[in-house]
């Protein structure tokens, strides 16, 4: 497999899109990505360190102490030995290229085992790897049982197969798969699920060799292996922030003879009369110190959530930019102040303006999915219970990589927020939003997790009228800021920050690269002009080009099976899915600003 120097895969792309288990097609032939096992010698790669995430991936994966690695570097010294990564070829059924004609205006290529191949070839005929495969969501693949598929179970007719098409559409219902003893079977059927038509998953997993499978049964389905839905990477990324909540646990544990008798608000107030223990809980509120010191007491260590952690240090942020302020090369973050950037009253829902001026994000991959995507929740965090396929036979360490950029925090007011929420036609849309995760679940057979049952919850969570504000609004100020920062939209991320315990609600909008810098400055220096691009995004959020059908969407009674969409498609509110890390769900442009037929429910007034 060729890496960035042979101009095919970049360091990145193994994290996102082409990590082990993944379909990939090279120029004579297919395959798929190697297991961790398949890769170099971990004394060979580069080591990324990022404590806060890896103790999270040992809470996720059950494995003890993972260590992090980039992906093997591409040299230009012809002397150094290459390091790659193996490919295993699959599938193992392959399709003719020449066709013979088959009645008027049909084709028809014969089907062969690359058992019977002789240098990639049948007969002198050039072949190529068949299209379709069988699959399951915890991410098994095997090939087609062509014999099966087309006759009885438990046939032992192996004669040579065809595959008939009709028309060049390549559409299903053209094709059909016909044995030269006269049975047919046309492949619309092997997408008929009630009919498990390509039966039960056996647990395949050639990404870490042939004798790597394990116990599945789930009924197979078929997959287009160029399909966008053949592979879902389970990326989990942190920004390397300073840990609040770390350093107050080590203040609290060097004063813990002052600290040890009190248990509520009065009695830390007592104690901070003393001036040594005021200055060193100085920079933290008494909420914090109260927790912080209900832990210690019960001796609770577990890690508090990503986006917590984050939102924490973001917000921690000092207003100004005295020279006596150090330039940290992993997070420096100033608050903007409002005369920097507040040049009218339009938008007094907007608390704060912060500027991450140095940003470094860690990407690791933990595991991957077929079929259906897993993401995490508006917390940052995947499920423990959720199954994902494992990129090693026994891993012990995770794929990962390092990206430096920039960024813009904008907060929203939480009191009016509160207000907002409080509104009767805020909650009404509220309502219809649910309605459509309700009908998304059912549509899906998930189900919520019971208590005390043993069963996995597989059901989606509702993220809240807020979250959903929150993410729509992000939408239309990258195709905003886009416009004017330098970078195209594609390469701008979000995180949704919505912590409905502590009233907290922003948006971070950022960009990184893996260089050294990663950062042109264009991105951080728009907070400075926070107003114009709020506005641009009213007025683009206010009109759909597919209005009044995208603004009079009701997702509880979705046609299009649009359950997780209110008003909001691709011609308003949806972006790349490498810059949304909801996957475009949860996307609502009536509780932004007023749209058609629905002018009640927006947080923010009419665009001028």
């Amino acid at each position: 497999m060729g890496w960035r120097g042979d101009g095919q895969i970049r360091r990145s792309q193994v994290i996102t899109t082409y990590g082990p288990g993944a379909l990939i097609d090279l120029p004579q032939d297919s395959g798929i990505i190697g297991g961790l096992e398949c890769w170099p010698k971990i004394s060979e790669l580069e080591e990324v360190h990022e404590s806060r995430l890896a103790r999270k991936l040992e809470t996720l994966t059950d494995v003890s102490h993972p260590r992090l690695y980039a992906p093997p570097a591409a040299t230009d010294d012809p002397r150094e030995k290459p390091r790659r990564i193996a490919v295993w070829r699959f599938p193992e059924w392959y399709v003719v290229r020449e066709a013979q004609k088959a009645g008027r205006s049909g084709r028809s290529r014969r089907l062969v085992h690359r058992g019977k191949l002789e240098k990639r070839r049948f007969e002198g005929l050039e072949v190529v790897p068949t299209r379709f495969v069988r699959a399951c969501p915890r991410g098994h693949v095997d090939d087609l049982n062509w014999y099966t598929f087309v006759h009885t179970e438990g046939s032992k007719c192996r004669r040579q197969l065809w595959l008939d098409e009709k028309g060049t559409s390549g559409d299903l219902g053209d094709l059909t798969v016909r044995c030269e003893c006269g049975a047919r079977r046309g492949m619309q059927e092997a997408g008929a699920l009630d009919m498990i038509p390509l039966g039960h998953c056996n647990g395949r997993r050639p990404w870490l060799g042939r004798s790597a499978n394990e116990e599945c049964g789930i009924p197979s389905r078929l997959l287009i292996r160029t399909a966008s839905n053949a592979y879902f990477p389970q990326v989990y990324s942190v920004l390397s922030l300073p840990d609040r909540g770390s350093g107050l646990q080590q203040v609290v544990e060097e004063l813990w003879g002052s600290l040890r008798n009190v248990e509520e608000l009065g009695e830390l107030r007592f104690v901070k009369k003393d001036n040594n223990v005021a200055e060193r809980l100085a920079p933290y509120d008494d909420e914090e110190v109260l927790d912080a010191i209900e832990q210690r007491k019960s001796g609770r260590t577990e890690e508090r959530p990503t986006k917590v952690v984050e939102l924490d240090a973001i917000l921690a942020a000092e207003e100004g930019y005295g020279d006596d302020i150090p330039v940290k090369e992993d997070f420096h973050a100033r608050k903007l102040p409002d005369k920097s950037w507040r040049k009218t009253k339009r938008f007094p829902g907007i608390e704060s303006v912060i500027q991450l001026h140095r940003l470094r994000e860690v990407m690791a991959l933990l595991g991957f999915s077929r079929l259906e995507a897993v993401v995490p929740g508006i917390d940052g965090e995947f499920d423990t219970d959720v199954q994902r396929a494992s990129l090693a036979l026994e891993p012990e360490w995770f794929p990962a990589v390092e990206n430096r950029g920039e960024g813009i925090f904008v907060q929203l007011d939480a009191t009016a927020v509160k207000k907002w929420l409080e509104r009767p036609a805020v909650k009404a849309r509220i309502d219809d939003l649910q309605a459509g995760l309700t009908r998304w679940n059912e549509d899906r057979g998930k189900k919520e997790k019971k208590e005390g049952s043993t069963a996995k919850r597989t059901a989606r969570k509702f993220p809240g009228g807020p979250y959903i504000l929150l993410h729509t609004l992000s939408h239309l100020l990258i195709e905003s800021m886009s416009m004017r920062c330098g970078y195209p939209a594609s390469s701008i991320r979000e995180r949704i920050y919505a912590d409905g315990k502590g009233e907290r609600y922003g948006i971070l909008l950022y960009t990184g690269s893996p260089d050294a810098d990663g950062t042109l400055g264009g991105l951080v220096q728009e907070a400075r002009n926070i107003e114009l691009h709020l506005a641009h995004a009213l007025r683009s959020g206010a009109l759909c080009s597919n209005d009044p059908i995208c603004a009079q969407h009701e997702p509880g009674k979705s046609l299009e099976n649009r359950f997780l969409q209110g008003a909001a498609c691709h011609g308003c509110a949806l972006v790349a899915e490498t810059s949304c890390e909801m996957r475009n769900d949860f996307l609502d442009r009536a509780l932004v600003v007023p749209v058609l037929g629905n002018g009640g429910a927006a947080f923010f007034e009419a665009a001028e």
